[in-house]
């Protein structure tokens, strides 16, 4: 049996134990080695320490053969709360930086769009129907949400 330690693209080291190199190689041309914490398929080979065997009346403590340390993958929920903390972010600096049009929100963002008027951060008001005519017309706009305009507690 060869244990392997492998790393993904995105950099996650993980270990794959297979019955040879051959299999090894076999596997990954194939595609069917993965990241577990990514899913990524574009995997390698990491180096890795050698495993020596010691003499077996012999005991080096010193001697420890480092081991390649797992990057813990978040669980779903702290990546939705991470993104979630993220856009409450971005929404806020929009309406802090941003420059408030109101209800002339669609035309003003038309006019930014065709070059009328200069490029800058805006927010306001638009109907459902205006904002559908504006994703439409290639005018990227996004809704504010109610929670980025509450103070922090």
């Amino acid at each position: 049996m060869k244990v392997l330690d492998l790393r993904c693209d995105a950099g996650h080291v993980f270990e794959g134990w297979f019955a040879s190199e051959e299999d090894y190689q076999g596997q990954r041309s194939r595609g069917l080695l993965q990241c577990p914490m990514c899913n990524s398929c574009a995997v390698e080979k990491a180096l890795s320490a050698p495993r020596l065997k010691a003499k077996s009346n012999r005991r080096l403590d010193g001697d420890a053969v480092p081991v390649a340390s797992a990057v813990a993958a978040p669980s779903e929920a702290q990546i939705l709360a991470q993104l979630h903390a993220r856009w409450l972010a971005h929404a806020r600096a929009v309406l802090r930086e941003g420059e408030n049009v109101g209800d002339a929100f669609a035309d003003e963002a038309r006019r930014i769009h065709s070059g009328e008027a200069p490029e800058r951060l805006i927010h306001g008001q638009a109907s459902v129907q205006e904002v559908v005519e504006l994703l439409q017309e290639g005018v990227p706009v996004l809704p504010l949400p109610e929670a980025a305009s509450e103070p922090l507690q």
